[in-house]
């Protein structure tokens, strides 16, 4: 299918549609991903793995019930969001990217939104850690000072809106096939709850390769949310970071620690709070 309009539908037909399916559907993307990620840490902190723990401190319940109020909220204003975006294209106000493309094609579209994602997210991400929109946008999100995957969606609905408005400045702009859409919906959760995890997932070696250190580990969200405001402002990658001289300049230290084999950690203090974060 070459891109187009979808069939034509009222405002009240896409309205009950997004909330038979599309609300279901972020819903289970948040809570699966979530969940999973949860358990995961959970069995791997009963193990040798433990050591990987970034902080010290542990979220607690209140944290827990915070996060999951919030990312309710955040599920809302998604919602919101998508109405008029599902009304455009249906209407022909906004491209339907299609589907049936080549996969090099798709392959290709999915690196370009996640390129624009990462460029849209460090650039609102730092505009709102100014002061004159800090407040209201993302202090609620950094009231999570120990991330968990709950972490994930727990925003203040300003700072929800802004990072829904994505989605339609990008599709205005670039009509993206619908699977690319799914998959990058599917990636980009995976990614946001293994940011907020708290453990450090990524093998030791990921910082000393070229193929991997552009793109962010655990422990490079986590500085940020622990003490590190004004560093690692990226989501995806650290390149803008790195460019913009915002990384964090202890990240590899942090990283290093971090992973180090559990024997070596246990007489470094590994669980000790660096100075200067």
């Amino acid at each position: 299918m070459n891109p187009q309009s979808l069939i034509p539908k009222t405002l009240i037909d896409v309205v009950v549609d997004d909330l038979r399916y599309y609300l279901p559907y972020e819903l289970g993307r948040y809570f699966i991903a979530a969940s999973v990620l949860a358990g995961i840490i959970w069995v791997l902190r009963r193990t040798r793995f433990k050591s990987r723990q970034i902080q010290p401190r542990t979220a607690t319940r209140e944290d827990f019930r915070r996060e999951v109020v919030s990312s309710l909220m955040t599920i809302f204003i998604y919602l919101l969001v998508a109405i008029p975006i599902d009304w455009s294209e249906h209407n022909g106000w906004m491209t339907y990217g299609g589907d049936g493309h080549p996969l090099a094609y798709n392959l290709m579209m999915f690196a370009l939104i996640v390129l624009g994602h990462d460029a849209y997210f460090y650039w609102t991400h730092r505009a709102m850690h100014t002061r004159l929109l800090f407040k209201t946008f993302h202090r609620h999100h950094h009231l999570s000072t120990t991330p968990t995957p709950w972490t994930a969606y727990s925003f203040a609905l300003p700072e929800a809106l802004v990072n829904a408005m994505f989605f339609p400045f990008w599709l205005i702009l670039v009509p993206t096939p619908g699977i690319v859409t799914f998959s990058f919906l599917t990636v980009q959760i995976i990614r946001n709850v293994t940011a907020h995890a708290g453990l450090e997932l990524h093998p030791r070696w990921w910082l000393l390769t070229p193929l991997t250190s552009w793109i962010s580990a655990t422990t490079h969200h986590d500085l940020h949310h622990s003490g590190g405001f004004n560093h690692n402002y990226g989501f995806w990658f650290t390149f803008w970071d790195r460019l913009m001289g915002t990384e964090h300049p202890r990240y590899r230290e942090t990283f290093a620690r971090v992973t180090a084999r559990p024997d070596a950690t246990e007489s470094q203090g590994l669980l000790s709070t660096p100075s200067g974060l």
